[in-house]
């Protein structure tokens, strides 16, 4: 499955991973997005932030090979709200197996918010089946970037 780890597993996420959640939201974002401000928020804000809001308020798996998190996507209702890799371990399918992880919870389907620029994610959601809903301006997230709105509704549902 991967170079580095012979069989990932998806886990729920606990507070105990919260400094690690931390960690992979600051470098993937760093990695992934350039064109996004500069990060703010130490990595103490932010693991404080995972643990007092995200965990608490978001049903959110880790990636894991052994004891190592790798990544980890995080849903509230319906609504994906993080899904993350470390930048080492992206192109290697664990966002699909977090992915997947995520749908089989929301069998009804999945919307989720990427910037316009990600190119990247949004070709990676239509891969599996996610189509566009809205397009906005940046108005409504706090990077005032445009982003897109992407809605996947299983087979069985359409």
């Amino acid at each position: 499955m991967t170079e580095g780890c012979s069989k990932v597993c998806i886990r729920p996420a606990d507070a105990a991973d919260a400094a690690v959640i931390a960690r992979i939201h600051l470098i993937s974002r760093a990695a992934t997005m350039p064109y996004l401000p500069p990060q703010r928020r130490s990595h103490e804000q932010v693991t404080q932030w995972v643990g007092g809001v995200l965990l608490r308020e978001c049903r959110t798996w880790v990636a894991v090979c052994g004891p190592e998190v790798l990544g980890y996507a995080a849903v509230e209702g319906d609504m994906l709200e993080h899904l993350y890799l470390r930048p080492d371990f992206r192109r290697q399918g664990i966002g699909t197996l977090l992915l997947n992880e995520v749908r089989r919870h929301n069998s009804g389907g999945l919307s989720l918010h990427v910037f316009q620029q990600n190119t990247e994610a949004r070709a990676f959601y239509q891969r599996h089946g996610f189509t566009v809903l809205d397009s906005s301006d940046g108005s409504r997230n706090m990077e005032n970037l445009p982003d897109m709105t992407l809605r996947w509704v299983p087979s069985s549902t359409r």
